[in-house]
Order: C-alpha cells, then sequence, then structure tokens
C-alpha cells in the first residue's frame, strides 16, 4: 500500500469552491482541489504552459462562474472534471491528475504527490 496523506476533510471545500494545499516535506509544488458534490478532483498546482502556480491569490482557482479552473498568469482555462486545457496558449494539454480518495470524510491523496 503506498503511503498516503490527508489534505482536509471533504466539508472543509464548500460546494464548487476549490482550495490549494502546500507540497508535502521536501516537495516543490502544491495541490489544488475542487469539490463537485461528493466527487473531488485533485491537480498538481502548476500551468502546463510555464510550469507557474494557477492562482493570484489563495484558494482562486476558479472562473467567475466556478465552471473552469483558471491560469492567472494567461488565462488557460482548464475542465474541473479532467483537467484538460479548452483555451489559451496550453489548450490540449492537460494539469497534472493527482490520484485521490475519500476516507471516512477526509481527501487522502499520494505522499509524494507535489514531489
Amino acid at each position: 500500500m503506498t503511503a498516503e496523506r490527508a489534505l482536509c476533510r471533504l466539508e472543509e471545500i464548500a460546494e464548487g469552491a476549490a482550495r490549494g494545499f502546500p507540497p508535502p516535506p521536501g516537495g516543490f509544488t502544491g495541490l489544488l482541489a475542487v469539490r463537485r458534490g461528493e466527487a473531488v478532483h485533485v491537480y498538481v498546482n502548476a500551468c502546463p504552459h510555464l510550469g507557474v502556480p494557477l492562482e493570484p491569490m489563495p484558494h482562486r482557482f476558479l472562473d467567475g462562474a466556478g465552471r473552469h479552473i483558471i491560469c492567472s498568469t494567461h488565462g488557460a482555462r482548464f475542465r474541473v472534471e479532467d483537467g484538460f486545457c479548452t483555451s489559451g496558449p496550453c489548450a490540449g494539454d492537460s494539469l497534472e491528475a493527482v490520484e485521490s480518495r475519500l476516507v471516512e470524510g477526509l481527501i487522502l491523496v499520494p505522499a509524494d504527490a507535489g514531489l
């Protein structure tokens, strides 16, 4: 079994919202999680175009309607469900998805996610 780390409890992310998380100890890249009902989509917080963090301010990953993840550097738009870039300089690329699971309300990811 792979070691895991808990990001937070599901209820700590409002329905339709996103939240950022720091990298694991010794890591360089944080994670972001977007909640859709009981589903959580987790990605590495790095634009595939430049490798920069996506949010302009903590936890500000989504467009105004909450439908897409947006890169604040150049406005690329990514689908929440699969991280696919639908517009911007990295169109056709995808965010790096991170395997996650819910256990007793906790969002768990591999311990090395973000290394």
